[in-house]
């Protein structure tokens, strides 16, 4: 009977020991499965040098809003004279013998147009340097030269007891010509418009007389 007991407990022992191995063994495959059935990582994309951005941005066209009036003036400069809130400032300068007039940013000490009598291809057309007729010259070129350089808003202030007969007529050319800018740009407009329609009723005749 003694040795029937052993003879069993040796048995137990020796399944046991089989069931530890085989769950051992599965568990070890298991491990081995689910590491060869991950993923593999992605390589990181190769960014070439036309395709990098760069951390500056540099605005190629700062007076993008200038020309669409949304950009903000400077301000609080209501007890200063000249005012600063403007986009640019027109200054016109009457010495001896000659007239000149300037156009200033409102971020400029230097100006960014000019025009003056000293110049010899107004100064030839001219018989005096100083007169009325000067001035009116003066504003005509400059407001040329304006709309070539793009500048379409501007101030202009006098102070009023020198606001003489030059300065006015100089302001009157001046608007007047920026003036005719503005109209050459609706009649241009009209003329497009016109154009287009005459078009559209030629192909709506065509398109007629077909049917």
């Amino acid at each position: 009977m003694a040795l029937f007991s052993d003879v069993c407990r040796s048995v137990r022992t020796l399944l046991g020991q089989c069931q530890r191995s085989t769950a051992a063994a599965a568990w070890i495959h298991c491990q081995s499965s689910r590491k060869y059935s991950q993923t593999a990582p992605e390589p990181e994309p190769v960014i070439s040098d036309n395709e990098a951005i760069s951390k500056t941005f540099v605005n190629r066209n700062p007076r993008n809003l200038e020309q669409m009036a949304l950009a903000v003036k400077d301000r609080g400069w209501a007890t200063v004279w000249p005012s600063r809130q403007y986009y640019h400032r027109l200054v016109f300068r009457r010495t001896q013998h000659h007239i000149t007039a300037e156009v200033y940013s409102s971020d400029s000490v230097d100006p960014v147009l000019s025009c003056s009598t000293k110049e010899w291809a107004l100064k030839r057309e001219l018989g005096s340097t100083r007169s009325v007729a000067a001035c009116s010259a003066v504003g005509e070129v400059l407001a040329q030269r304006c709309r070539e350089a793009g500048i379409t808003r501007i101030v202009y202030r006098e102070v009023p007891w020198k606001f003489r007969s030059e300065s006015v007529s100089f302001s009157i050319l001046f608007r007047y010509y920026t003036l005719m800018v503005k109209m050459y740009r609706l009649i241009h407009a009209i003329i497009f418009l016109t154009a287009e329609s005459d078009i559209l009723d030629s192909h709506e005749r065509g398109w007629r007389h077909a049917w």
